[in-house]
């Protein structure tokens, strides 16, 4: 399967979303965002780790440390209240542009 390219503004979506789904730690998130999109989608480390420290700072995740899958120190990552509230209203605005575009590309087909 082809990988599709990560589209701008949409790593801070996919993370806020894999952390919906439970706690992970840095690499379970990469692993959860591959799982979730089927194998399309794959995030680079470089990438990843300083989007995590950035939605951290603005508040929308929130960290402890814990054990991961394989018993090492990590730490791991959980939506906040506000996460909850961003990853709601990111994923409403996603859906309308993506509807918006779909639309577009569909025009004069017959």
């Amino acid at each position: 399967m082809a990988h599709a390219e990560l589209l701008p503004g949409t790593l801070d979506l996919l993370i806020l979303k894999s952390v919906s789904l439970g706690a992970q730690h840095g690499y379970g998130v990469l692993l959860r965002i591959q799982q979730i999109t089927g194998g399309a989608l794959s995030v680079e480390q470089g990438a990843l780790y300083p989007a995590l420290y950035r939605l951290e700072h603005q508040g929308l995740l929130d960290t402890e440390w814990g054990t991961s899958g394989n018993n090492r120190r990590a730490k791991l990552y959980r939506l906040t209240a506000g996460g909850r509230k961003r990853l709601k209203t990111e994923t409403e605005r996603w859906t309308r542009s993506m509807d918006a575009m779909n639309t577009a590309l569909r025009a004069g087909e017959a």
